[in-house]
């Protein structure tokens, strides 16, 4: 009985059933998606007015976990794009309006102008709200980065209000500054009254250069549209000046990362260890010496690191300021050092005080400019000399 094998199959038959198997599974993915896409649409539809919501939501939150350092290159470009991005959408929007576009045009791009412009300031002021608190410590500064939260919320109800010059250009002027007023001290390694003002002339000057050619060179904007634009944003200029001096602008790009008081600091090559009293074991909420048990020949130390860009220097402060009985803070002590920038966790650095009397202390942490990066409270209380145990952490 002979074997004879399988006579191959014409490769021509095996490639027109390979194509039709490949027709066949695009045909079921094609209708796997159009069902998806169906089923999507409805329940946009169903659930219309909740969207916006959690757009809002869902944008911030995942802002607040991915912004974490001010100074990386990517991020800044992005802002960067978006400060482009509205600029050029105004202009559309104005060139729009004058009917310098053919009405087909008009009619077509016209909503896209406004909506990429409120997509892009929406972006900026949530990652400014972001930035900004990590350099908030006290009521002051908070209330301007809730200014700076009142306009992202704001902006989400602003789309059949863009259309208007004056508004869409104290938008632009605030992303700018604001914008500015970290990118320069970056750029220069150095932070201060001078970059401050930079940041606000050039965001003055930005704005000022838009609204002329709207004006001159494309004829869409009126001689009254223009002066009312330079004229409030330089009110708005002087306004951001004056906060700034007031100390309600946090002193971005530096933030405080941590700060405490403990009974002693100490350094090891890369490391800083902080001796606190053990804490009781239901005292979870204890990170530092507060209050503080002074016992005959204690020193307190105030520990703090303090996150600054790459490469930038300046100096800081601390003011050790006890309250007098009648409720004023006197300034005891003001010891300062110099930190560079770059370490993820913050420049640390500590002070310390002797002879410490009993009572209620704070300790600011300033920059050279005297702009408060934060405030360590902390309460002193007289105990005799006794055994303690010690926790110590390392930074």
């Amino acid at each position: 009985m002979g074997f004879f094998p399988e006579r191959p199959r014409p490769l021509l038959v095996m490639s027109q059933k390979n194509e039709r198997g490949v027709a066949l599974l695009t045909e079921l993915i094609a209708r796997r998606l159009q069902f998806l896409f169906k089923s999507a649409r409805q329940v946009y539809q169903r659930y219309e007015s909740v969207f916006p919501v959690l757009f809002f939501v869902g944008g911030f939150a995942w802002d607040s976990l991915t912004l974490t350092r001010i100074d990386r290159l990517s991020d800044n470009l992005i802002l960067a794009l978006y400060l482009l991005v509205v600029s050029a959408c105004v202009v559309l929007i104005n060139l729009s309006r004058s009917h310098y576009f053919s009405r087909p045009v008009r009619e077509k791009y016209s909503p896209w102008f406004v909506l990429g412009a409120q997509f892009c300031l929406g972006g900026l002021f949530s990652a400014y709200v972001v930035f900004y608190f990590q350099s908030a410590s006290f009521s002051k500064t908070f209330l301007f980065v809730g200014l700076l939260f009142l306009l992202m919320v704001a902006n989400e109800f602003l789309e059949d209000r863009l259309n208007n010059l004056l508004l869409q250009m104290t938008l632009l002027f605030l992303a700018t500054m604001a914008f500015f007023t970290f990118l320069i001290p970056m750029v220069l390694k150095q932070m201060g009254w001078g970059s401050y003002l930079a940041a606000g002339l050039l965001a003055y000057g930005w704005c000022f250069g838009l609204v002329h050619l709207l004006r001159n060179r494309w004829l869409a904007a009126t001689a009254r549209d223009y002066r009312n634009v330079l004229a409030v944003n330089a009110v708005l200029l002087v306004l951001m000046i004056v906060l700034y001096a007031a100390n309600f602008v946090p002193p971005v790009p530096l933030s405080l990362k941590e700060g405490g008081v403990f009974h002693r600091v100490q350094r090891q090559g890369e490391r800083f260890l902080l001796y606190m009293e053990a804490p009781r074991w239901y005292q979870v909420w204890r990170t530092d010496d507060d209050p503080f048990r002074l016992a005959p020949g204690d020193t307190v130390f105030c520990f703090t690191a303090v996150f600054a860009p790459t490469r930038l220097r300046e100096a800081v402060r601390h003011r050790w300021q006890y309250r007098q009985p009648n409720g004023t803070w006197v300034t005891t002590d003001e010891l300062s050092f110099q930190i560079v920038g770059g370490r993820q966790g913050g420049y640390r650095g500590y002070t310390f005080k002797r002879n410490i009397r009993p009572g209620r202390w704070r300790v600011d942490v300033v920059t050279g400019e005297g702009l408060i990066l934060g405030r360590i409270g902390f309460t002193v209380n007289a105990v005799p000399e006794q055994p303690r145990r010690w926790k110590v952490k390392v930074r």
